[in-house]
């Protein structure tokens, strides 16, 4: 495993809380998987950190390496067929990649905890919800199983499941979608960990329970001061949970900045097309804009900038020049905190 320097000119979403150590910091990731038809480049290099209490949201099409980064995170990646030839991943100042698999299963349920995208599938489906939250209380803390049940009940009441003591009992398919997705949520706040890594928590949930959903991670996050990465393609999921976002593509993180000033003024092509295709209650009967083309083949990623066969203000120079994610400036020069860019003409795109 060999390691590289943190790129000094890469601004990052999520700054160090005020004792200056992040809670968890990406350097220069790299993630590839061998298969038959190539070697595939998921993750290219993506840095970014983050601090206790903040989220962080990172988006993207399927595809764009958001869940392998945060596989990789946890020590989950099937290796092989996947690798990390580089990069660092560092809890609390340590990097995981160095651990021995006795370390990393100390670290992972205990202080990093995932919320899996498909809860019905993620669930075992012949024991019970309450078995399933038990056992992390059996296994980590030694409780007996009536200990555990007790714990079980207490962790269905925190996420607001109704009648979780007769519930406790039941099995996954008894329980609706979005209940399934609490008790997910629950599962993964059962040890109060540091860090919680969100996968499309919300998909095929209605938006009434996205919703529901959304504010129960929110206020628990709150409650316990945790770190949140929120992975997600949805624009709409996150404006009012982020504190920072990362957008993806093609393994590379392309546009970093706070929440509310993506919405406002993206200064990536890829941004802005990912914000123009959300539905707009002003636009009704309008057709809905789709940025045209789909993403690379990750073992044939196109040169220069990845996205440039997709892009309709690419240029020359986006076909032979990888972008470096610049610090995104004002028209007078003054820094935009927290914003960055890899396009070679960001500046278009931010006061187009």
């Amino acid at each position: 495993m060999t390691s590289t320097s943190h790129p000094t000119n890469v601004p990052e979403p999520g700054d160090a809380v005020a004792d200056g150590t992040p809670l968890l910091e990406v350097r220069d990731l790299h993630v590839e998987f061998h298969t038959r038809d190539g070697v595939a480049k998921a993750v290219n290099g993506v840095n970014y950190t983050v601090s206790a209490g903040e989220t962080l949201a990172v988006l993207g099409e399927s595809g764009s390496g958001k869940s392998v980064t945060a596989q990789a995170i946890m020590g989950i990646l099937d290796m092989p067929p996947g690798k990390i030839p580089q990069g660092e991943i560092l809890f609390r100042g340590q990097d995981m990649l160095t651990m021995s698999g006795e370390e990393r299963r100390k670290i992972r349920g205990r202080k990093i905890a995932m919320i899996f995208q498909d809860a019905l599938s993620s669930l075992n489906p012949v024991l019970s919800v309450g078995y399933q939250l038990g056992e992390m209380f059996r296994v980590h803390q030694g409780l007996s199983k009536k200990d555990a049940k007790l714990k079980a009940i207490e962790l269905m009441e925190r996420v607001r499941i109704p009648a979780a003591k007769e519930r406790v009992g039941d099995y996954p398919h008894q329980f609706s979608g979005g209940m399934r997705q609490r008790i997910m949520i629950a599962m993964a706040l059962a040890l109060e960990p540091d860090l919680i890594i969100a996968d499309e928590p919300t998909t095929a949930l209605d938006v009434t329970v996205q919703a529901q959903i959304m504010d129960l991670l929110s206020e628990l996050q709150t409650e316990f001061n945790m770190g949140l990465i929120l992975i997600t393609h949805d624009l709409g999921v996150v404006a009012d949970v982020a504190d920072k976002i990362a957008v993806m593509y093609a393994g590379r993180i392309v546009e970093t900045a706070p929440v509310h000033e993506i919405y406002k003024r993206p200064a990536h092509p890829y941004t802005k097309g990912l914000l123009e295709s959300i539905p707009r209650l002003d636009q009704k009967g309008q057709e809905l804009y789709a940025i045209k083309g789909l993403p690379p083949n990750l073992t044939r990623i196109p040169s220069g900038c990845a996205f440039n066969p997709r892009c309709t203000a690419a240029k020359d120079i986006c076909t032979t020049d990888v972008p470096v994610l610049h610090q995104v400036t004002e028209r007078d020069g003054g820094d935009l905190a927290g914003r960055g860019s890899a396009c070679h003409f960001w500046k278009e795109t931010l006061h187009g």
